[in-house]
């Protein structure tokens, strides 16, 4: 185990003795990148037992309209830009703050989907409007 933010050498020279092993905490779950497709979540048992719902996949965003400070549940249609990774594009992989395209306009997403295992999405763009809108 390392020690963060201090060197493995003492002042004389030696080498720290880490004080304790490695414990199944300490290390970090796989990251889950989430895609665009037919929602699906895999439910995770964390400390303290309890469950986070990881998403897979995901096809659908509460995106909330800054102007009315209403939120609505629209389809996400595609992923346009990602400042995490550009590869992330190709892929359709979303994360927190992507920008996706949804059936209202375009938004930019606020949740960690991989965590949290819900999308929600800030409107930013306006798109056109639909006839049952």
């Amino acid at each position: 185990m390392l020690i963060r933010n201090r060197s493995l050498r003492k002042l004389t020279g030696g080498l720290l003795t880490v004080p304790r092993k490695k414990k199944k905490h300490h290390s970090a779950s796989q990251t889950i990148f989430t895609k665009l497709g037919v929602t699906k979540a895999q439910p995770v048992r964390t400390r303290g037992g309890h469950v986070k719902q990881n998403l897979l996949t995901v096809d659908y965003a509460n995106v909330l309209d800054p102007k009315t400070h209403k939120s609505q549940k629209s389809k996400i249609t595609n992923v346009y830009a990602n400042p995490a990774d550009p590869q992330f594009i190709r892929r359709n992989i979303i994360t927190k703050g992507a920008l996706v395209d949804t059936e209202i306009g375009k938004a930019r997403v606020t949740s960690r989907p991989g965590q949290d295992g819900v999308v929600n999405a800030v409107l930013f763009e306006q798109g056109p409007k639909t006839p049952n809108a």
